[in-house]
């Protein structure tokens, strides 16, 4: 307490900056290795049509579209099943290629 009969105020020490919610959600959903790609004499053009084709089999840019609005919990069980169901199917095509 303090003369004046009221309570003492206690400065609270500062918050970390915290990334946005996109940020998050992307670096929770896409994991793994870094992206690289080299470039070589072929050019920087190549390189860029390189990288841009890995970004998109990772799905990396469909993480951060994902991240930018909130998904119902109903709505994203029901993208997981679907997306699980689509990796089953793609395993047994080329499982089934494999073996033939």
């Amino acid at each position: 307490m303090d003369s004046h009969g009221g309570t003492e105020r206690v400065e609270r020490p500062e918050r970390p900056e915290r990334s946005s919610r996109s940020d998050v959600m992307a670096s929770r959903t896409v994991e793994g290795r870094p992206l690289e790609v080299v470039v070589d004499d072929r050019g920087v053009e190549r390189a860029i049509r390189k990288l841009k084709r890995i970004v998109a089999n990772e799905g990396v840019l469909r993480a951060l579209k994902r991240g930018r609005a909130y998904e119902k919990p109903s709505v994203r069980k029901r993208r997981k099943r679907r997306e699980a169901e689509r990796r089953r199917r793609r395993a047994a095509r080329r499982f089934a290629a494999r073996s033939n």
